[in-house]
C-alpha cells in the first residue's frame, strides 16, 4: 500500500493549490522511492519519457510565440470589440457555444481549440466583452470567474468529446487496458457509450453558464443600487 503514496501527494498538492507540475513530479518521485527505486533511476525515467513524448508538448511550445505576437498586435482587443456588437451575446452563451463546438469537433477527430490557442487569446476576452457590453465594468472576481468558466469549457468539451472518437488516445488506452485483462470490448462500443456521458457533461455546462450569467447580472444590479444610493 505504501506504493500508493503518490496518490496522497497529488491530493495534498492540489488541496494546497501548489504548482501542478511540481506536484506531479513529487508524486512520481515519492512513488518511485516507495517502490525501492534509486533516485537516479527515477530521474532517468523522467528524462526517457519526456524525450519519447516530446511531440505532445512541441505544438504548444511552438504556438506560444505565435499567440504572443498576435496578442501584441491586438488580438484580444479585436475579439472583445467584435463580440460587443452581438446583441444577444452573454458571457455564459459564449462559453457554452465554445463548449459545443469543442465537443463536436473533437468527437469528429478535429482538434480545434486548446487553452493556449483558443481560450486565452479569444474565448475568454470574447466572454468578458459580452459581459461588459451588457453589464458595464466588471469586478476582478467576476473577470476571474469568467476566465475560469472559459477554461472549464475547454476541459469539458475536449475530455468528454474525445471519448466518442474511436481513434483518440483515451479510447485506445482503454482498449489496451481491457485487452490486458482479457476482456473483449470493441472501440465502437466504448465510443457509443461515451455519447451519454458527453451529453450529461454538456447539460451540466448549460446549468453552469446560466448560473454565471445570473451572478454577473446580480452583481451589476447591486453595483448600480450602490451607486444610486450615494449622495
Amino acid at each position: 500500500m505504501i506504493k500508493l503514496i503518490g496518490i496522497l501527494v497529488v491530493a495534498a498538492g492540489f488541496a494546497l493549490r501548489a504548482n501542478t507540475l511540481l506536484v506531479v513530479m513529487a508524486a512520481g518521485i515519492a512513488t518511485g522511492l516507495a517502490a525501492g527505486m534509486p533516485f537516479n533511476d527515477i530521474l532517468a525515467l523522467f528524462g526517457k519519457y519526456f524525450v519519447e513524448n516530446r511531440y505532445m508538448t512541441l505544438p504548444v511550445v511552438l504556438m506560444v510565440p505565435v499567440i504572443g505576437l498576435l496578442e501584441r498586435y491586438g488580438l484580444q482587443e479585436r475579439a472583445e470589440t467584435l463580440i460587443r456588437r452581438a446583441q444577444a451575446a452573454t458571457a455564459g452563451r459564449v462559453v457554452l457555444l465554445y463548449t459545443a463546438v469543442r465537443q463536436v469537433s473533437i468527437s469528429l477527430g478535429v482538434n480545434l481549440g486548446g487553452h493556449a490557442g483558443m481560450v486565452r487569446p479569444l474565448i475568454a476576452p470574447m466572454a468578458e466583452g459580452a459581459a461588459r457590453a451588457r453589464q458595464g465594468e466588471l469586478s476582478a472576481r467576476t473577470v476571474q470567474d469568467i476566465r475560469a468558466h472559459a477554461a472549464a469549457a475547454e476541459n469539458i468539451g475536449n475530455f468528454f468529446g474525445e471519448d466518442i472518437f474511436i481513434a483518440v488516445g483515451a479510447i485506445l488506452l482503454m482498449k489496451g487496458f481491457f485487452e490486458v485483462l482479457k476482456i473483449e470490448v470493441s472501440t465502437w462500443a466504448m465510443a457509443l457509450w461515451g455519447i451519454p456521458t458527453a451529453l450529461v457533461a454538456f447539460a451540466a455546462m448549460v446549468w453552469r453558464t446560466r448560473a454565471l450569467d445570473r451572478r454577473i447580472a446580480r452583481e451589476a444590479a447591486e453595483s448600480a443600487r450602490a451607486k444610486g444610493g450615494q449622495p
